[in-house]
């Protein structure tokens, strides 16, 4: 038997990124040698995003290079789930396709193709609902002192626009002893923020509990010592109970970071998502109920049907809500979903005109709410030193990583900024989507390092 060296290219959301994680976590105990310089690869796995057009055509995009720079490819995620036949017949470099509910199977995949090579390996449930709940094997691949932990796997949710059911299956949380296994593995490894994922994170426990069970779990991870922050990502609107904000509220490791996709204001244009109404509820509740919230949301413009009147009451809603982040997208039609076949959709230039004026308004938003923190102190997580500015470089409690504002931090005073550790800073100066400070140090740290010398 060969034994290829194996690159990785991961594409598509935090949840592909945890998926490919374990599979390199696997490969690397089942004894096959992982590169991150995929120009020293035999083979490359590339787990792959299928959710919207962009998304497909980056990943067909990235196979296409590798192909071309002779390398075997092991097709990962959900364009392997989704496209399985045409991949195999428009890729020949495709050695493997591995489905979302089959990324246990790699190493036993890798092993069949590198013993034959001639043989090309399918392994792709028709319907991806298998969830294994115990704790696999990972290999970190970035991110440093925060790591994803996807808690649930699918979506129960028919949103006339998503084809994430198709592609991961039905909601299947995993059990909170599981997840908490899972989490102080990677405390012990030095990781300071666990950062909650799933198609659908508030939903966590109705299935295996016959409960939502969310706030259960930020009890339960709120006891490991060393982790400092947990963020959840990705709530549904009817979900955000107040049992959940309560704890939020009252837990001071959970960070105060709600992220929401709203995805529209209007009535109309949400009944056509198969969307919950009254958006506007929600948040209200949001911020009644956590001290010092910041509320994420993203929004969808240009979805078939949507008039100028309805856009103007989304644009309207934005301006009035005031959102802390925000993220828009352009309608991606896709003819799998409902949405595909829905009539009047809209025409490309009016969908990319319509999102430039909300992110215009949010722009003018995002500056105004950061300029109120200059003069104030945030706890910032230092992740990397930025050579070309000469400064450190992190994020506060309110900002998840790649999407959100970044902070950078000038060190005064040597000793006082360290990676992967989160320090005090003064906020200086603020842009729209960036803080720029300086690193306060903590006198009481201070006191207990150089107690004052008492003579008798």
């Amino acid at each position: 038997m060969r034994n290829p060296k194996i690159g990785v290219v991961s594409l598509g959301c935090p949840k592909n990124a945890t998926d490919t994680e374990v599979m390199l976590g696997l490969l690397r105990e089942g004894g096959f040698s992982v590169t991150f310089d995929n120009d020293e690869a035999d083979m490359c796995l590339v787990n792959t995003c299928s959710f919207i057009g962009e998304a497909r055509r980056e990943s067909v995009r990235t196979l296409v290079e590798l192909a071309d720079q002779g390398k075997e490819l092991i097709i990962a995620g959900c364009l392997a789930q989704h496209f399985k036949e045409e991949l195999l017949t428009e890729i020949p470099e495709a050695r493997a396709l591995v489905g979302t509910g089959d990324i246990k199977s790699i190493v036993d995949v890798i092993t069949q193709i590198a013993n034959d090579s001639s043989l090309r390996v399918v392994q792709v449930s028709e319907t991806p609902n298998d969830y294994n709940d115990e704790v696999l094997p990972r290999m970190q691949t970035g991110m440093g002192a925060s790591a994803y932990l996807k808690i649930a796997e699918g979506c129960d949710h028919r949103c006339t626009f998503c084809i994430i059911p198709q592609l991961r299956g039905d909601f299947r949380s995993r059990s909170i002893e599981s997840i908490c296994k899972e989490a102080r593995m990677l405390v012990s490894g030095g990781v300071k923020e666990i950062i909650l994922v799933s198609q659908d994170s508030t939903y966590y426990g109705l299935d295996t509990y016959k409960r939502m069970a969310l706030a259960e779990l930020l009890v339960a991870l709120h006891e490991i010592e060393e982790l400092e922050w947990i963020r959840i990502m990705y709530w549904y609107p009817t979900e955000a109970n107040d049992e959940l904000l309560d704890t939020i509220a009252r837990l001071p490791k959970v960070v105060k970071y709600v992220d929401i996709p709203l995805q529209h204001s209007h009535p109309d244009v949400l009944s056509a998502m198969a969307r919950p109404k009254y958006p506007e509820k929600v948040v209200e509740r949001i911020r009644q109920r956590i001290p010092d919230v910041k509320v994420r949301s993203t929004f969808i413009v240009g979805f078939p049907g949507e008039t100028d009147e309805q856009f103007e009451h989304l644009a309207k809603f934005i301006e009035t809500t005031r959102f802390d982040r925000l993220g828009v997208f352009c309608y991606s039609r896709q003819m799998e979903v409902p949405s595909g076949h829905m009539d009047d959709q809209i025409p490309e230039r009016t969908k990319k005109a319509r999102r430039k004026r909300i992110m215009s308004i949010q722009h003018a938003i995002a500056q105004e709410l950061n300029e109120q923190l200059v003069g104030g102190e945030i706890e910032v997580l230092i992740e990397s030193y930025d050579e070309s500015k000469n400064l450190y470089c992190g994020r506060s409690q309110w900002d998840a990583p790649q999407i959100d504002n970044q902070v950078y931090v000038s060190d005064t005073e040597p000793g006082v900024v360290v990676l992967g550790e989160i320090v005090k800073v003064r906020v200086d100066k603020a842009g729209p989507y960036d803080l720029y400070g300086t690193a306060v140090a903590d006198m009481a740290d201070e006191c207990v390092a150089q107690p004052e010398m008492v003579t008798a």
